[in-house]
């Protein structure tokens, strides 16, 4: 895992350690519920809406944003990411939030292909 950009030893301890068994997550939607970047639908009537997640595992949520930080600052394809979302009038903190749920994406990927690697019987989509 610590061969994604933005993941170093800590950051990659503290998201196994507080995961604890990989295989229990079935979807990257339900890593994103975990680390609460999914977000949850608040409609009514007609109107559809959706609004923060403030629950989920905190500490897989800080390890997501401390992620999200290293590599605004060093990641010329974050940045560009970044800025794209700022052009479709999105505030820096809407776009830090996508950028999370993005990363959440990518290490359930990462987290998926690992468990695979070291699992060959196990089936993880």
């Amino acid at each position: 895992m610590i061969e994604l950009r933005g993941i170093r030893f800590i950051v990659a301890a503290k998201i196994l350690g507080e995961i604890g068994d990989v295989g229990r997550l079935r979807s990257k939607g339900s890593f994103a519920m975990l680390t609460g970047t999914a977000p949850l639908e608040a409609s009514s009537g007609r109107t559809k809406r959706h609004r923060l997640n403030r629950g989920g595992n905190r500490q897989l949520n800080y390890a997501l944003y401390m992620m999200a930080l290293a590599r605004c600052r060093g990641d010329a394809d974050t940045q560009a990411y970044m800025a794209r979302l700022r052009t479709k009038g999105k505030s820096d903190k809407e776009a830090m939030r996508c950028l999370k749920r993005h990363l959440s994406n990518v290490v359930f990927r990462q987290l998926a292909l690992d468990l695979r690697a070291s699992q060959p019987g196990r089936l993880t989509t």
